[in-house]
């Protein structure tokens, strides 16, 4: 049933069409994202320190963090692992291609996010994304498609936390012995400390967390890079030549065509830097900026930080061990990786499943929090986000001790449709992105 329809949409549609609008908005914006990355990451990387200027909630760099804080999860750990060992080195090749798209595209979504978003007159709060693009780009005729995305992504969050939490407790049971239903209820108890404060605690937790884990992670991965730098040279070459004639069967590997490479490193790709699928607009929108623009630089960044520096750490670390083709998979594969330059096996999982502990529990948190701006956009208010906040919470819980297969196909299923609304809307006000962009320029 849904593991079926989920399969479906995650491989070819998803997949053209993500190519398709990319393509189209990179030819439409004139390459953009190329032409003017140095001023990109100036604008961005440069100005981690800014306050911002305008009107909004928190400032652009805490937006950035927030909207990280849910893309930097399993899929950038394990996520680029199962791709490796089961699409071979090429799927790497394939995961960049589609960051590549994905910059374009996610520059979009955010900078309609902030070009339609509307002040709360209860709370104060900015908010802006797909509910709001639709309203104010599109109007009342297209309100059954916002009513989809919305209904579809608030069913999503409400599940992502069970798959979050299924690999924290998976990570932290292997390596430390505790029980899966206690790690369940910590992460539940530890994801309503943080919703309860809204926001703000939402964002200030990000940004406390977010450089941190990403950092460490990096460096790590820099060490083990160091340890097996002879092997770095093979490891890019194969990369490349792999993704255009696919990889022979060898030790463990099973072999992989140049379309199976393809549909993992896309698939993987896009799961992990959420291009297209008009969550981060969610958060992004509350930036404290005066032009649209200058957060779409953030959406450009993040997927950049993302998939290009942080997947690309765990794919150097998987090839260059030489253990990528054992048959191992997902995070044992990673924690193969580490461990060989640590040189003990214990000292690799016991630093993956900490870093799987981080990266999962900002996800859990931040796909709850975008839930409750789904519930806000169809007007329900106060009680009804923290009751929607209780049931995320509690789904942490059932993915502690429950099965992740079933959890993972539901999510890809809501997930999947959000996407295909997603991208439809940001081709349609693809003339509105041409417009503020040749403004802010």
């Amino acid at each position: 049933g849904m593991m079926a329809i989920a399969d479906v949409i995650w491989g070819w549609p998803i997949l053209i069409l993500t190519s398709f609008v990319a393509v189209y908005m990179t030819v439409r914006l004139r390459f953009f994202q190329f032409r003017h990355f140095g001023l990109i990451m100036k604008e961005t990387f440069g100005k981690i320190f800014d306050k911002g200027s305008g009107e909004g909630n928190i400032n652009p760099f805490k937006a950035a963090c927030t909207a990280l804080a849910s893309t930097l999860g399993v899929g950038n750990i394990a996520g680029v692992s199962v791709a490796i060992a089961t699409g071979g080195p090429g799927a790497v090749f394939w995961m960049w291609f589609i960051a590549m798209l994905g910059l374009i595209v996610k520059f979009s979504e955010v900078t309609l996010a902030v070009a339609y978003r509307e002040k709360d007159p209860d709370t104060g709060e900015w908010h802006g994304g797909f509910p709001w693009f639709v309203k104010n780009g599109l109007g009342k005729k297209w309100k059954w498609l916002s009513l989809i995305w919305t209904v579809t992504l608030g069913l999503g969050m409400m599940v992502g936390p069970a798959v979050q939490s299924n690999a924290i407790a998976q990570s932290l049971s292997g390596s430390f012995g505790i029980s899966p239903l206690y790690i369940g209820i910590a992460v539940a108890v530890l994801m309503g400390l943080v919703l309860v404060g809204g926001l703000k605690s939402l964002s200030n937790f990000a940004n406390a967390v977010v450089p941190f884990m990403a950092i460490i992670y990096i460096a790590v991965s820099v060490v083990v890079m160091i340890v097996n730098a002879s092997a770095i040279p093979a490891a890019f070459a194969m990369i490349f030549h792999d993704a255009f004639t696919g990889t022979a069967a060898s030790g463990g590997f099973l072999g992989s065509s140049v379309m199976l490479g393809i549909r993992w490193g896309l698939a993987r790709g896009i799961f992990s830097n959420e291009a297209g699928t008009g969550t981060a607009p969610l958060v992004h929108s509350s930036a404290a900026v005066n032009h649209p623009v200058k957060q779409g630089l953030w959406g450009v960044f993040e997927v950049f930080f993302d998939t290009i520096v942080v997947c690309t750490m765990t794919a150097m670390v998987v090839m260059t061990s030489g253990l990528w083709n054992t048959g191992l998979s997902g995070a044992a594969l990673t924690t193969a990786g580490f461990s060989t330059a640590f040189g003990s096996v214990a000292a690799g999982a016991v630093f993956i499943s900490v870093i799987i502990t981080f990266f999962a529990f900002t996800t859990c948190v931040v796909n709850v929090y975008y839930g409750g701006i789904c519930l806000n956009s169809l007007g329900l208010e106060g009680a009804w986000i923290k009751i929607y906040y209780a049931i995320g919470c509690a789904w942490a819980i059932v993915g502690a001790i429950g099965a992740a297969k079933t959890l993972w196909s539901s999510f890809d299923f809501f997930y999947g449709t959000c996407v295909v609304c997603n991208l439809i809307v940001v081709f349609l006000l693809s003339g509105k992105v041409k417009i503020l962009v040749d403004d802010y320029k």
